[in-house]
């Protein structure tokens, strides 16, 4: 059924590829996005399987690869920089830690703005406060702008959604996996090459560097610990977490340590997954992570991003109810999006081991990675289930 008029919260990744999808299939989408424009920040994301071959549908893969940060694999390294295990970006075939299309989340939120927005009508700086679904129409207050009604709601506004919890509240779970991360930029120097590098720490800490297209390195902080809420932390009071977690960690730990006060883009997260038992309610449905974040663990988040907005869109043009649709639509992706969010077993612990014996015997499996039989067996801990998704036909 086309026609169908769509409001779309958030202009990240998952929103700008459903309004895409939604004007190939003659219906018109807002989106409305919290933030003043473009998040340009962010870490370095990667397309694989189904959400690749939905790229390559948009015209989209080769602007993505042109954009990519050229990522030649990655290093695990120790405390002294010396290499004791390397994984190239093409091992287990281009699908493992690093692919062959690792482009930053804000260089592929631009790639996505420009294909969408000539047909797609931006609000940024504003965001949904309220709505009321009457059956017709949902209903929509926004913070600053005029009240409006719309056909469909979409949030596609990340795990920490606004827009669904308006809706769907308590329903929603959040499945944290004892692991906190902090994200930042630094400066970039010269012996940073064009290898990620990972360097484990004893008590399950890590310090990983990545390069990007843009004259600066991406870093990384890791350390196991239960959901204390530290992204809800000042960030005056995570900088004094993350320095008192990796004071005595040596390597690219102390550089890492002397960027937080002036990196620009600072985020510590409770790495977590989102189950919800229904995508849908009357008018109302959910997509990306504020449906089914898999966590950055999975190396799927992009990828089902990708495709649940194909599928949603195609879903939303096949049926003439939007309840059959989103029925469809989760029938279709919540058995890939349920194979994606099944960790291998020990993740993360595995990759981040608390002793000196535990990492080397982590560094002494990967460098064994290259015989047949090792290969077979670390695939099923380092390859994403990013194939296991046949795209549905929807005459576009």
């Amino acid at each position: 059924m086309s026609h169908r008029t769509a409001l779309i919260a958030g202009a990240g990744i998952a929103g700008p590829a459903l309004a895409y999808w939604l004007h190939r299939h003659d219906m018109p989408a807002t989106v409305v996005e919290r933030a003043p424009g473009l998040r340009a920040g962010g870490q370095t994301v990667d397309l694989r399987g189904a959400g690749r071959a939905v790229a390559r549908r948009m015209g989209l893969e080769a602007a993505v690869r042109a954009a990519s940060t050229g990522e030649a694999g990655i290093r695990f390294v120790d405390g002294r920089g010396r290499t004791r295990a390397a994984l190239p970006a093409d091992a287990f075939g281009g699908q493992g830690p690093v692919t062959e299309l690792e482009i930053l989340r804000g260089e592929l939120c631009r790639l996505l703005h420009e294909a969408t927005r000539e047909h797609t009508a931006y609000v940024f700086g504003d965001e949904i406060t309220h709505l009321r679904d009457d059956g017709d129409r949902v209903h929509v207050t926004f913070r600053h702008a005029a009240d409006r009604a719309f056909d469909l709601l979409i949030a596609a506004d990340g795990a920490g959604s606004r827009t669904r919890d308006l809706v769907f509240g308590d329903t929603t779970r959040t499945r944290h996996l004892g692991l906190c991360t902090a994200y930042l930029t630094i400066p970039r120097e010269p012996r940073d090459g064009r290898w990620a590098r990972w360097h484990n720490a004893t008590r399950g800490r890590t310090v990983t560097l990545r390069p990007d297209n843009q004259g600066t390195t991406r870093a990384h902080l890791s350390f196991l610990s239960p959901d204390h809420g530290y992204e809800r932390l000042e960030p005056a009071a995570q900088v004094r977490l993350l320095r008192r977690v990796f004071a005595d960690v040596g390597g690219e730990a102390p550089r890492v340590l002397a960027a937080l006060d002036s990196a620009p883009d600072l985020y510590v997260e409770s790495v977590a997954q989102v189950l919800m038992p229904r995508w849908s309610h009357g008018r109302v449905g959910v997509l990306g992570d504020a449906a089914h974040c898999a966590s950055p663990l999975s190396g799927m988040g992009t990828s089902l991003a990708f495709t649940g907005a194909y599928v949603l869109a195609g879903e939303l043009a096949r049926h003439a109810h939007h309840r059959d649709a989103f029925a469809a639509y989760e029938s279709a992706l919540r058995p890939y999006v349920e194979r994606a969010q099944k960790l291998p077993p020990g993740v993360p612990r595995i990759a981040t081991p608390r002793t000196r014996a535990g990492i080397r015997t982590l560094n002494t499996v990967l460098r064994a990675a290259g015989h047949p039989r090792v290969s077979r067996a670390l695939g099923r801990f380092l390859v994403p289930p990013a194939d296991t998704f046949p795209l549905p036909a929807y005459g576009v």
